[in-house]
Formats: structure tokens, C-alpha cells, sequence
């Protein structure tokens, strides 16, 4: 079946959507994105989603393409339209596409951005926990990475690493740190207390990672935001990540090292559960 995807206004069927060669997002990687997950047909956590994406627009200096309550809308449409009960909506912006190819930005007067959505079909999205291995891998992404931008090519590279070694995802690690997954929040728990790195340029402020943290502060877990080593994490209790689209999913394996009884952890559990139930009560 041919989804609807949507494109600069207009709904369309995805095979008749199309952008420029000039589209600043193909050119020079100037673009955002935002993925909000869907249950129940509802969308899950969107104010979230709505002030990441406005912050990482405001931090690039590039304008807006609609108010988020337009945003909403288009969101709400493309999930009715094309039947979604469980998967996730797409959102990216771009810089918009010029007359031509250049480094300075175009003048916004004239060249307005882009706006493309699409939803994904997932069905059993909630209910698929699936234990991960983990590697880890040097981060070498550019500096600025609690801007949600398109420029996603050293995580995918991550992610196929982690393929030839037999896992399921990186770690990234700089200067003796884990900063984050290649596409996800990274943390591991010892006795009662969660440590997660603090929030800086140096991660994605995750939408997920605010609310689980919140839960398990309000589950009397204590949350501790700091650096941390893979050798840290390897002698936890138990880790896991959490992202839009996996939710919370526990880790049993770092760099070949089994975790506990290499079983997902009952922590782990207990926060996937307890986000996706006060989720889907607060779902729109």
C-alpha cells in the first residue's frame, strides 16, 4: 500500500513527493528531524518532540515552517489517513532549496524551508523487547549534537560496526567517556541508582530520556547524571538505552561482556513498563 507522506502543504502519495536537487538538507546536510512514536494511534510525548524541534531550528537560525499546533495537525492527519495504530511519524525541516549551491545560507525572505512528514507502519512496536549487544566505538561526530540535525552519517556507520561484530548497537566514547547510543541514551544501573551522562552539547537531549528519569525518581530509584566508562558499566547490575523508538530496552552484553545472568533486568522492565502505561494515558 502507497502511504501519504506530506511535502510543503500538500498530502500526497509518497511515489508523486518530490524535492529539489538544490534542497539544502541534500546539499549540505542543513536539516532537523524529529521521530514521535504512535500507540493507539495517539501520539506519544509530542510537546516534547514540538520544543526539541523549535530549539534545534532556534540554534541553527533557521525559521520555522509552520506554528506547532499546524505541526500537530499534519501529525494527526498522516496517522489517520494512513491507518497507523502503532509506529512513528517522521518530521524533517530543512534550510529550504535556493536557485543554486552555496555555503551562506539563503535569504529566508525567498527561499522558505522545507517540510517533509511520513509515517512508518509498525505494528507490535510496544510489545518487541529485545535484548541488545552492545560495542563500543570512538565518537568523532561534529560538536554540537544536542541539535537534532540530519547529518546521521557516523551513527549509521556505528550501527553497521556493530553489525560486523555480531551486535545489535554502539556506544560512543570520548576522551575514556560514553557519550551516547549511536541512536539512543545510554545508562546502567548499580543497586538502586541509574547513571546516565548529564545533559550538554555533548548528547541529544532525549525526549524519552526526560520522562523515564522522571519515572524512576517518582519509582524512589535515585538518578545520578554523570560521565561514566564502559568498564563502569560493564560491572553493573544491568543497562539499557532508551530513544523514541524503542522506548526503554535493556542491554545484556558491553564489548563482550555479559551482564549479570545476560538476562534483560528487572529494572530495565519495570521502567519500559511504567513509561509506556503513563504514556499512552497522556497520549494525543
Amino acid at each position: 500500500m502507497t502511504r501519504t507522506v506530506y511535502l510543503n502543504g500538500d498530502y500526497l502519495p509518497e511515489t508523486e513527493a518530490k524535492i529539489s536537487i538544490f534542497d539544502r538538507a541534500f546539499l549540505m546536510g542543513d536539516g532537523v528531524y524529529e521521530v514521535t512514536s504512535v500507540l493507539g494511534g495517539k501520539l506519544i510525548d509530542f510537546d516534547g518532540h514540538a520544543t526539541r524541534l523549535q530549539r534545534s531550528l532556534n540554534e541553527l537560525d533557521m525559521p520555522a515552517p509552520c506554528d506547532m499546533d499546524e505541526l500537530l495537525a499534519i501529525h494527526r492527519k498522516l496517522v489517520e489517513i494512513n491507518g497507523i495504530e502503532e509506529g512513528m511519524v517522521y518530521l524533517q525541516v530543512t534550510r529550504g532549496a535556493p536557485d543554486d549551491r552555496d555555503f551562506v545560507f539563503p535569504d529566508p525572505e525567498t527561499t522558505k524551508p522545507t517540510l517533509v512528514l511520513f509515517t512508518q507502519n509498525k505494528p507490535g512496536l510496544a510489545e518487541t523487547v529485545k535484548p541488545l549487544k552492545i560495542i563500543s566505538i570512538d565518537d568523532v561526530r561534529w560538536g554540537r549534537r544536542d541539535i537534532k540535525t540530519v547529518q546521521l552519517l557516523y551513527p549509521s556507520m556505528g550501527k553497521m560496526m556493530a553489525k560486523k561484530a555480531g551486535a545489535d548497537d554502539a556506544w560512543m566514547v570520548q576522551d575514556g567517556f560514553v557519550t551516547e547510543g549511536t541512536s539512543n541514551n545510554a545508562y546502567f544501573i548499580k543497586g538502586n541508582k541509574i547513571v546516565t551522562r548529564a545533559l550538554s552539547n555533548d548528547i541529544l537531549h532525549g525526549i524519552t530520556r526526560a520522562a523515564v528519569l522522571r519515572f524512576a525518581q517518582e519509582a524512589q530509584m535515585d538518578v545520578e547524571e554523570r560521565n561514566f566508562t564502559i568498564e563502569e558499566a560493564q560491572g553493573a547490575d544491568e543497562a539499557f538505552i532508551t530513544s523514541a523508538s524503542t522506548f526503554v530496552m535493556p542491554v545484556v552484553e558491553i564489548d563482550g561482556v555479559t551482564l549479570g545472568d545476560g538476562q534483560a533486568g528487572p529494572r530495565a522492565l519495570r521502567l519500559r513498563e511504567i513509561y509506556l502505561d503513563e504514556s499512552r494515558k497522556a497520549a494525543i
